[in-house]
């Protein structure tokens, strides 16, 4: 039976993976958990602990092989195979996600987009037609799509989200900012953008406490 990985740690994995890749795309070929340590400030036994959960991957007095290291939390990520991906949500942000570039280098593939609005219709975003919510259904059955990014009203999102589910979709993105209840077999990833604001308003008003800054009268 697998050991199960905690949340905390899955957390971390994408920016051990971001970190790696810069450093293999700089030349780096070895590093020590100290000095990965020091670059993303997280304790060197932190980052021990952390890949000792899939096996550890270095040598005593050796290091990490950068390359080594970054293939393997690749594939424990599950990019090294791509993921097709569609768009329901064809305003701002949805148009901003399909034109992100770096996306597909990781693996992942914008290959359809979606909207409700029929003024929107046949309007190109990189590459891409947009398509009416009627043609979805067969889409997804056609393209092999495994991921579903939502960048709709909350109001539309359950319903979509149920439809989605129905279609055997694997995952969705959800940037609606309501939590999807769905089966356990469907992977979700909420992304509220305003609790990530919220986050940061406390970060400020924390860090202004405990140096006593106060606003000016």
């Amino acid at each position: 039976m697998d050991k199960e990985i905690s949340q905390a740690v899955i957390a971390r994995l994408p920016r051990y993976f971001r970190y790696l890749g810069e450093l293999k795309d700089s030349g780096v070929e070895r590093i020590s958990s100290q000095e990965l340590s020091r670059l993303m400030h997280v304790t060197a036994s932190q980052i021990r602990q952390d890949f000792n959960n899939f096996g550890g991957f270095g040598q005593q007095g050796y290091g990490y092989n950068v390359e080594y290291l970054y293939s393997e939390i690749g594939k424990i990520l599950g990019l090294d195979k791509k993921h097709h991906l569609i768009i329901i949500g064809a305003g701002n942000l949805g148009q901003a996600l399909a034109n992100y570039m770096n996306f597909e280098r990781r693996g992942f593939i914008f290959t359809g987009i979606f909207d409700i609005n029929e003024k929107l219709h046949g309007k190109m975003i990189r590459g891409m037609k947009v398509r009416p919510m009627e043609e979805m259904q067969e889409f997804v059955k056609d393209n092999n799509i495994d991921i579903a990014v939502l960048t709709i009203p909350k109001e539309s999102a359950v319903a979509t989200a149920e439809k989605l589910v129905g279609m055997g979709i694997k995952a969705i993105w959800n940037f609606a900012h309501v939590d999807l209840d769905v089966p356990d077999s469907v992977q979700v990833e909420n992304v509220h953008l305003s609790d990530s604001l919220i986050k940061l308003s406390y970060m400020i008003n924390q860090y202004e406490k405990e140096h006593d800054i106060g606003e000016e009268e």
